[in-house]
């Protein structure tokens, strides 16, 4: 079947399920990942690494190409130019500085030239998952350059003595379960997955997940019958009562996260069917096949602070940040002065769109805010007791949930509605709640909070 054929295939398929046709055809390939793990199982694994790599390289374009015919080429271009940079210097700083800057400088270059003012499914979604795949290979390459003694925990496990060959870095680029959406996971990972040091009983574990990322694909359809982007700033949604628009706005906030939530975890279930999730041993004996989660159901579903969203959602994306990024501006000296760089490089990393910048803007804020909640009850003597009465910490604990339910779909308004003119109508049909609530703080309830709770002394003599 000719991609011109294929694309009609689906084309008209979409059109009988109502849905846009390149989401249609990224489900689809992210489903494609099922049937190459069974495959790969099947002829490939404990092959020669060259006909392992090939596989992987040849599934991988041919996805992209289905997706995005020839803008494939960048991608290729991308890991091409990358591969040279590395070959030739090595693992040095400038490698790493050059790599950074060309991949997110030829990234920023595909949103202002493919981009529009939606959300779009083009060759610069997988390429935004290559940046920090690259990127990541070229710190790894770095760091094993340099004492061990030297190196964090993490970066000493997944650092590089030598560059890889350039099949085993076009192969780890283009793996097929994780070259669409991710997740992100190192070189060494992927060396060893090959090396075949990782165990393959994992079928019940892929299973398990996919019958979750269906789950959530459902609930995502189903959710898509009370709200959508366009209804956050609509007439009709601002003509509610305001209870009714905070309860839609969490409900909507749900909604969206979903969406990236169903295909992380049908993604996942496809890298576990191939192996390369596997993640050691646990306490009692059992494979772990968690190498690669990017949810974490559980805490996700019962989060009291925002800190939880972190923790729990686009796992790989924060371990990736605070890895590369955030602890690398410990020079800097200040937490706060770092986290709000890595939210900038986050923001610049997504694009142009004025919705991401104001989106980590208030991941920051409130991040910040809570911070200084817990600070101002765990230093006084008072709140601290009152708040660890078992009845108040019930009470506390359902507001709490109720405030980070509510208050994430605040948070996902911009990044979700990306142009000033659709959030600043959203932001007002809820009468800009969350900036009263958060952007105040500092300014507002914070010093208010602190002079009326003051620290206590005792506390400050034992420090």
């Amino acid at each position: 079947m000719s991609h011109e054929t294929s694309l009609g295939v689906v084309a008209k398929l979409s059109g009988l399920l109502g849905t846009n046709e390149p989401a249609l055809r990224l489900l689809l390939t992210i489903l494609a990942g099922y049937p190459l793990a069974l495959v790969h199982r099947k002829y490939v694994y404990g092959r020669a690494p060259p006909v392992q790599h090939l596989f992987s390289i040849t599934c991988g374009l041919l996805l992209g190409y289905w997706n995005y015919g020839f803008d494939i080429f960048h991608t290729i271009f991308a890991i091409s130019v990358t591969y040279a940079v590395l070959t030739i210097l090595g693992g040095t700083s400038l490698s790493v500085g050059i790599v950074f800057v060309f991949n997110l400088v030829y990234l920023l270059a595909g949103y202002y030239y493919a981009g529009t003012d939606t959300y779009d499914i083009n060759w610069t979604m997988p390429q935004c998952i290559l940046v920090l795949r690259l990127i990541a290979v070229a710190f790894d390459l770095y760091d094993g350059q340099q004492p061990e003694e030297s190196l964090g925990g993490e970066n000493r496990k997944v650092a590089l003595k030598s560059c890889p060959t350039i099949l085993e870095f076009f192969a780890h680029a283009l793996f097929p379960a994780s070259f669409m959406v991710g997740p992100q996971f190192p070189m060494k990972r992927y060396q060893d997955f090959v090396a075949g040091k990782f165990e393959r009983d994992c079928t019940e574990a892929a299973m398990k997940r996919f019958a979750l990322g269906v789950f959530y694909l459902i609930v995502f359809q189903i959710l898509g019958l009370f709200v959508s982007d366009d209804y956050m700033y609509s007439g009709e949604f601002q003509e509610l009562s305001f209870l009714k628009k905070m309860l839609l706005m969490g409900l909507w906030g749900r909604f969206t996260l979903y969406k990236y939530i169903s295909c992380w975890l049908l993604t996942e279930g496809a890298c576990i069917l191939f192996g390369l999730a596997y993640n050691g041993k646990g306490a009692n004996g059992e494979s772990l096949w968690n190498g690669v989660e990017n949810v974490k159901l559980s805490t996700f579903e019962n989060t009291t602070e925002f800190t939880h969203y972190i923790q729990s959602f686009n796992i790989n994306t924060n371990q990736w940040s605070a890895q590369y990024i955030y602890k690398r501006l410990k020079f800097l000296g200040n937490r706060h002065v770092s986290q709000l760089a890595t939210l900038v490089f986050l923001a610049i990393w997504h694009g142009f769109h004025s919705g991401y910048y104001v989106c980590f803007f208030f991941e920051f804020m409130v991040v910040y805010m809570e911070r200084e909640v817990k600070s101002i009850v765990s230093n006084n003597t008072l709140l601290s007791e009152f708040f660890s009465n078992p009845g108040v910490a019930q009470i506390v604990k359902i507001l709490l949930r109720i405030y980070t339910f509510v208050f994430m779909g605040w948070c996902l308004m911009p990044f979700a509605l990306l142009k000033l003119d659709k959030y600043w109508s959203a932001f007002s049909g809820v009468s800009h709640v969350g900036s009263i609530f958060f952007l105040l703080w500092p300014v507002v309830y914070g010093p208010i909070l602190k002079a009326v709770f003051k620290r206590d002394k005792k506390k400050e003599r034992n420090e």
